[in-house]
């Protein structure tokens, strides 16, 4: 199995490569302890999703450590990568989205793997939830058979700002809809709620299942990934191709509208963390050695 882990994005809100910003004793990043819980949970390969100008840094800082334990392959989500007669608008640097991101690494992947942010902290119940389903046998009903971590919004906050999240629903533990929520907060009062362009608010339930982007999928969904970037551009165009991006929900919730995929969601009551904001990072180092200090993970984790 293999672990694809995105991380060509800039952290824009925290203000550089958060991916590569040492929180462990031993100068690890989030990255390394995500690696780590995959390779702990039968994963044996691991493709880096990077800009290409980024390769050098990320062989320097992480590759050539995890290349002793794992096999390393590095894709790069390249601008160009898409499909032949679509005109890029002028001024467009910006890649175009996680599911373009995941498409970009079709060469490297030719069994089960899963899909996973650089710079979230998802906790090993997940790889292993993500494991032990990749590598089960599946109904026989003509469909592909995905799956993803589902978290518990309310394990899923910062104390710093608001966030982003895919709010799952399900019908008897299968994905039916995701629906991006861009502002959830929690308020002074005690309540979750996202709040709208327009000043209106939303309140929602801490236990509602929400999408990290931590997913398990089957080689067949690159040919999925293929349609959907043809019809992406086919349905942005002129200006709105300016600003417009694929994603992985988009391209999933396709796949289940058409009934071609199920996903199943496999909870967990693992908290999640991660440096979305600066002020994020004391709390992630002081998880990061309590997870130590319980015996999860050595002090240095790759000797």
């Amino acid at each position: 199995m293999t672990l694809v882990i995105m991380a060509a994005g800039m952290g824009s809100r925290y203000g550089g490569l958060k991916q590569l910003d040492p929180l462990g004793p031993g100068g690890e990043f989030i990255i390394d302890y995500s690696i780590y819980d995959a390779k702990q949970a039968g994963f044996d390969k691991v493709v880096f999703v990077i800009k290409e100008e980024n390769l050098e840094l990320f062989r320097d800082t992480v590759g050539k450590r995890i290349e002793n334990v794992m096999k390393v392959e590095y894709a790069f989500q390249d601008i160009n990568e898409i499909p032949e007669g679509v005109e890029i608008p002028e001024g467009r640097v910006k890649p175009w989205g996680t599911a373009h991101a995941v498409y970009c690494c079709r060469k490297y992947v030719n069994e089960p793997f899963a899909v996973i942010n650089s710079d979230d902290f998802y906790g090993r119940e997940a790889f292993e939830c993500l494991a032990d389903y990749l590598k089960g046998e599946q109904a026989e009903d003509g469909k592909r058979h995905y799956c993803m971590a589902g978290y518990m919004l309310k394990n899923t906050l910062t104390e710093n700002g608001s966030v982003s999240r895919g709010v799952c629903s399900d019908n008897a533990g299968y994905l039916t809809t995701i629906v991006e929520h861009t502002k959830i907060e929690r308020l002074a009062d005690g309540r979750l709620v996202n709040s709208f362009e327009d000043g209106s608010v939303e309140e929602l339930s801490e236990n509602l299942h929400v999408s990290m982007n931590c997913w398990g999928f089957t080689p067949e969904f690159f040919k999925t990934l293929e349609t959907g970037l043809g019809d992406f551009f086919e349905q942005n165009k002129g200006e709105k191709l300016n600003k417009a991006e694929y994603y992985l929900l988009t391209a999933v919730q396709n796949e289940i509208d058409a009934q071609t995929a199920s996903v199943r969601i496999l909870e967990t009551e693992a908290k999640w963390f991660g440096v979305t904001y600066k002020e994020d990072r004391p709390k992630v180092v002081e998880s990061i050695r309590t997870l130590i200090s319980e015996g999860v993970y050595p002090e240095k984790l790759w000797n």
